[in-house]
């Protein structure tokens, strides 16, 4: 059985295979149109996905689509009516983005399937749904509380929720425009950034500010009812207009002139601390409330507002789950996944046999084709058979360096095959990459990855964080032994590396603990900013001679200036 699970919803837009119930491919249109964000249709993404398998469309059995497009028409109407006047935006927003997302849909479908083929079956799942149950489906747990919060999706904001084997009981959702995601956007508009995009600039820049300036307002704003639904005061919001303005003139009369320079004023760092504390508490109550409802061990997170690490870290350390469960691909990028499983297990009622804990399952390349690119390119190249002990002395001596290697990653976090590595003891190594490389804001800080075995002995976490989607403290005594890997509040967004998930990246870890005494390194995404992570070789060689980076590993190959 073939199910190709596509997302061209909203934002992100993806495609993946699941065949007889394992994950075997999933990819991002954005790798290959190079357009960050992308909401085109997944075409690119869906060819590669077939072509890595040897598969054709005809041999796909079923189709996944993370989208209702008839879902929530009547609360949409009935919003419009109390709003007449925003006639036009609903028009722009809602209808016209709906027949144009259907409209591709068909031509792509009737440009794969002729009129006399075997089509495969259609399956529209809703947005939330996609996005809950299905990263509860590939989860390692048999039994879990869920929660989704983004934006929006067809209509609806957020869903509360428990799981068992393959079954799903939902509470209940909070609707648009009664929406956490929502208002965190517009804190990343007033902080000058660009909302649904952006958020997490807003979230690191949030330590910088003083949250105690405008909590209190800010809290106001926004409450969880007993049951767990969202409830906006939207008096201080636009958005529930379809405006391209998120806030309200009420929103700058309480907390100020929306950032419109370069640089940042006092209350705008305020601001992004108070609305940062405001979603952590808000989250943390809807956990409390499910937590009470489940008696659950575990906690299942998804959608846009997962991504917010720092949040996590906070669920993981003041929550009574365990621990809970992320998807690397939590927000839009995902939901293709999350559709396909749906339909596996809960539609098509076959058992849970995947678990998601390896994020690299987009496509690779061998070493031979590594060498025809490196060739063709006309590079001068060095082949090391210990890859991850020369690299590991390349970045001992305090060279930036880019890495690709084996199946690209799914989601925004570069976790290992796709990275700009460097020496995390280095205290000018963060300006150092932010200034030559990534020329990115230089408050944002850069993430580490570690070693799952040696992770207590740098950060104080006791769960694992393969995705890096946990924010925790670094230890006090490692603070200055860490420095370019720690943020100014003293945290750090932490990846654990398993050998048994990634066993070069994990060797190279190894190798350059053994030489710097600790087997930790910056990583951040080979990219730079307002452009994908690189997907194919000739990216990562136009990246890497465009920017300051020092060398290129390319699988076995080292490419120096």
């Amino acid at each position: 059985m073939n199910i190709l699970g596509l997302n061209y919803c909203f934002h992100d837009s993806s495609a993946c295979l699941v065949e007889d119930g394992i994950l075997t491919i999933a990819l991002e249109e954005e790798r290959f149109s190079r357009k960050k964000h992308t909401n085109s249709f997944p075409s690119l993404a869906a060819d590669k996905c077939l072509e890595s398998r040897s598969l054709n469309y005809s041999d796909i059995d079923y189709i996944a689509i993370s989208y209702v497009p008839t879902l929530n028409w009547p609360a949409k109407a009935l919003h419009l009516a109390k709003r007449p006047t925003k006639f036009k935006s609903f028009l722009r927003h809602e209808l016209l983005s709906a027949y144009f997302k259907e409209r591709d849909f068909k031509k792509w479908f009737n440009s794969k399937w002729s009129k006399n083929s075997k089509k495969p079956a259609i399956h529209y799942i809703p947005h939330h749904m996609s996005h809950v149950a299905g990263s509860f489906y590939v989860s390692p747990y048999q039994e879990a509380a869920l929660l989704g919060i983004d934006g929006a999706g067809e209509w609806a904001t957020s869903l509360l929720g428990v799981g068992k084997g393959t079954e799903i009981e939902c509470f209940n959702h909070s609707y648009y425009p009664q929406s956490l995601g929502a208002f965190y956007e517009a804190a990343t508009e007033f902080c000058g950034f660009k909302p649904n995009y952006d958020e997490g600039k807003t979230m690191g820049l949030a330590p910088l500010g003083d949250a105690s300036v405008f909590y209190d307002q800010a809290s106001k704003l926004v409450s969880i009812t007993k049951d767990g639904r969202i409830k906006l005061d939207q008096s201080y919001f636009n958005f529930q207009y379809w405006e391209y303005r998120r806030c309200s003139d009420k929103f700058y009369t309480a907390f100020g002139k929306p950032r419109t320079t370069k640089e940042f004023e006092d209350h705008h760092l305020h601001v992004a601390a108070a609305f940062q504390k405001v979603l952590e508490e808000r989250v943390l109550e809807m956990c409390e409330i499910l937590h009470n409802k489940t008696q659950m061990d575990y906690l299942v997170i998804s959608g846009g507002v997962s991504l917010n690490s720092v949040m996590n870290g906070r669920i993981v350390r003041e929550s009574k789950f365990k621990d809970l469960y992320v998807m690397p691909a939590a927000g839009d990028n995902g939901t293709s996944i999350g559709a396909a499983y749906y339909l596996y297990n809960n539609i098509l009622k076959q058992p849970r046999e995947f678990v998601h804990n390896n994020p690299y399952i987009g496509n690779s390349y061998t070493n031979d084709e590594y060498l025809a690119i490196i060739k063709e390119s006309k590079l001068k190249h060095e082949f090391h058979e210990d890859i991850t002990g020369v690299t590991a002395k390349i970045l001992n001596e305090g060279n930036i360096i880019c890495w690709h290697q084996g199946g690209m990653e799914i989601g925004p976090r570069a976790l290992g095959n796709r990275s700009i590595l460097a020496n995390p003891v280095l205290p000018d190594m963060k300006d150092k990459i932010n200034a030559e490389v990534k020329h990115r804001e230089a408050y944002r800080p850069f993430a580490p990855s570690c070693t799952v075995e040696a992770r207590q002995e740098f950060f104080d976490i006791e769960v694992e964080a393969p995705f890096m989607l946990k924010v925790c403290d670094v230890l006090e005594d490692k603070k200055s032994v860490l420095p370019a890997i720690t943020h100014v509040d003293g945290s750090a967004r932490l990846q654990t590396v398993r050998k048994e998930t990634n066993p070069r990246y994990h060797e190279l870890l190894t190798k350059f603990g053994e030489l710097s005494g600790a087997p930790v390194l910056l990583n951040t995404s080979f990219n730079i900013m307002g452009e994908p992570i690189v997907e194919s070789p000739y990216d990562a060689i136009r990246c890497f001679f465009s920017t300051g980076l020092d060398v290129l590993v390319l699988g076995n190959y080292v490419i120096r200036k």
